[in-house]
């Protein structure tokens, strides 16, 4: 890429200097990296720390924990790894007590009907969505940050689990299993989650995380049509599931029981309106409606009275299991087979998750610790999959619950964990009755919200037509593909688009506003001014193989260098260092130094020092090159130009 428009090089030997005019305030003592060092640190140990070895490097690494475990004893480290001993003291009991115990409670009720709902996507049966709504609910309470973040269920991740599922533990096509055989078989498919940990995860872009959240809630709209038509339809999954499923549904169409579909009728036309109310006047409600509850225990009543599973062959949830599972230890030997699986729902687990917490901690003002939500939500899917339940995360839809019911810190997950038991331990039988099809349409209605979020997406086009691109390219590919290579699709081409960003990112020259020590891109105002024989050069791409070419072209156009040059010495850098960006800054400065022209360096980093000293252009660049700040090696370069005359051309890049 050249240069910018309009840019002119620096003066050649013959055009006139005048050096006064442009100052107009006077310029403090220029502060050098080696004065830097003599004021405020060892500047004779500064060599010495940029070439560390690496070994010193973990030994300084190793001394950090080492005197956290050191002094006071354990007491921090416990501290810090369960969060409630840092804020329970200081809970405000009169002022919070009531907030989250509503809030835990309304939760809670909202927990029950979805985590059956949920198990559903996972192909397991619904008791262990009960299971799911409880451990790590408990389990994040005691080691969450999040004050407003609620765990549980997550349709995502139950739709990527259930095809996880469904591809290495089938059902017998016929479908007819002894009691036996049935436990056996949920055994096995249980055990695939117990190494699904949120250990392995990463940062996704916000495009790529609703673009998936929205692709995904398309998903499970389309794989719970046959229960909603009863049709007993085999779970279609990999690549165009979604178009087989619709194929299949289409094609069983005249079998589909009109009970089911009545009853299906009835749920989302109760649902759907309910939702509504409770977005419509959320402000003007003390409580969210509880719409799914009373939808279940309205269902059950009418199956009951009505007959409708003998009647009408109606799929009912049956007996709910009381009480909890004996712990269940996988089998390592399934590792290879769910590893594949196992990082997809990481990524979005902790996606997901991390997202969340951050947002409504900037909301109420206070912090979220990264590294210990990275350990909460490992830990919560370590343990609680031990107790037969699948992968969980944190949910928008219950998180908000939470928060508009008046919730204020993790306190209320234990109201919420106190609903579920009452269900495992006393009320499951209740749940006898309740037809599958409503739990299909708590699963629909639930998606209402990553439905909406494909209206930002004017909006997204105005503000970043890259981002748009992102959130296009995922959708299609979660929609088309599936959810798991979706995801891969979407951050391999957002890796693609930081690339691409790279290459686009302008050299700014730098000019001094009048009347100030400032410097500005001249683009931004024509009251800059250009100090003959100073050119400052600012680009703020990162340099390595991908730029260097771009780098190359830019600092020709602007100090008028040429093609060609001296050959770049080799580096013997570690392979963390940009071997092909160091190479290009010595061949820079080698040329810099052939053509009569000063390069100063400024506002460098010790990452920057590091490659620098590895590449041995600090061989070359003496530490009175190297400065604080723009402003002091611009008044190091004035001085220099008035000392030498305009014959030498002062750089700063």
């Amino acid at each position: 890429m050249s240069g910018l428009p309009g840019a002119s090089t620096c003066p050649g030997p013959g055009e006139a200097s005048d050096l006064k005019s442009p100052l107009g305030a006077k310029f403090r003592e220029p502060l050098t990296e080696a004065r830097f060092q003599q004021l405020f640190g060892d500047a004779e140990q500064e060599p010495e720390l940029l070439a560390e070895p690496r070994w010193s490097r973990l030994r300084r690494l190793w001394r950090g924990p080492a005197r956290a475990c050191s002094g006071p004893g354990p007491w921090p480290l416990l501290r810090a790894r369960l969060p409630p001993l840092r804020w329970l003291p200081h809970y405000r009991w009169r002022a919070w007590l009531l907030g989250d115990a509503v809030a835990g409670v309304t939760v809670g009720v909202v927990h029950v009907p979805q985590g059956m709902a949920f198990a559903l996507l996972t192909s397991v049966p619904p008791v262990f969505g009960l299971y799911t709504s409880f451990f790590p609910v408990l389990i994040y309470t005691l080691l969450g940050t999040g004050r407003h973040l609620s765990t549980g269920t997550f349709a995502v991740l139950s739709l990527m689990t259930g095809s996880a599922v469904e591809r290495l533990v089938p059902e017998p096509l016929e479908g007819n299993l002894s009691g036996i055989e049935r436990e056996q078989l949920d055994a096995q498919r249980l055990g695939m989650f117990a190494l699904q940990l949120g250990v392995l995860a990463t940062f996704l872009s916000e495009p790529v995380v609703k673009a998936l959240t929205s692709g995904a809630a398309l998903h499970v709209l389309v794989s719970q049509l046959p229960s909603l038509l009863g049709l007993p339809l085999p779970r279609q999954i990999g690549c165009f599931a979604l178009f087989k499923t619709l194929a299949a549904v289409l094609a069983a169409l005249p079998r589909s029981s009109p009970a089911e579909l009545t009853v299906s009728a009835l749920s989302l036309a109760l649902l759907v309106p309910v939702k509504e109310l409770n977005v419509r006047f959320r402000d003007r409600l003390p409580t969210p409606i509880p719409g799914e509850i009373v939808m279940v225990l309205l269902a059950s009543v009418l199956c009951f009275t009505s007959s409708l599973d003998t009647r009408y062959n109606v799929q009912i949830v049956g007996l709910l299991p009381g009480g909890f599972p004996q712990p269940l230890l996988p089998s390592l030997a399934e590792l290879p087979r769910i590893l594949a699986d196992s990082l997809p729902m990481a990524l979005v687990t902790f996606a997901v998750s991390a997202s969340l917490a951050s947002i409504y901690a900037d909301k109420y003002s206070y912090t979220i610790d990264s590294n210990q939500e990275l350990f909460a939500h490992g830990v919560s899917n370590l343990i609680s999959s031990l107790f037969s339940c699948f992968p969980n995360s944190a949910t928008l839809a219950t998180t908000s619950l939470l928060v508009d019911a008046g919730g204020n810190t993790q306190l209320a997950g234990l109201f919420s964990c106190m609903v579920v038991l009452s269900v495992l331990l006393w009320l499951g039988p209740f749940f006898y009755y309740l037809p599958k099809a409503v739990l299909a349409c708590i699963n629909i209605s639930s998606m209402r919200q990553m439905f909406f979020q494909m209206r930002e997406l004017p909006q997204l086009w105005r503000i970043s037509r890259v981002d748009f691109a992102v959130w296009m390219v995922t959708w299609v590919a979660v929609v088309t593909l599936s959810v798991d290579l979706g995801l891969a699709v979407g951050v391999v081409f957002s890796m693609m688009t930081v690339v691409c960003r790279t290459q686009r990112v302008q050299c700014l020259a730098l000019g001094l506003a009048e009347g100030t020590e400032l410097y500005r891109p001249l683009r931004e105002s024509h009251k800059l001014l250009q100090v003959p024989g100073l050119c400052i050069l600012s680009y703020p791409t990162p340099l390595y193989f991908g730029t260097r070419g771009q780098f190359r072209r830019i600092l020709e156009w602007h100090l008028g260098l040429g093609e060609g040059g001296k050959e770049a010495p080799k580096t013997d850098g570690p392979p963390d260092a940009d071997a092909a960006g160091a190479r290009e800054v010595v061949q820079l400065a080698s040329r810099c130094q052939d053509a009569g022209i000063h390069l100063l360096l400024a506002q460098c980093n010790a990452s920057v020092l590091g490659t620098l000293t590895q590449a041995g252009l600090l061989d070359r660049v003496t530490p009175e090159q190297l400065f604080v700040s723009v402003q002091d090696a611009a008044a190091y370069a004035l001085e220099r130009l008035e000392l030498t005359g305009p014959k030498t051309c002062t750089v700063w890049v």
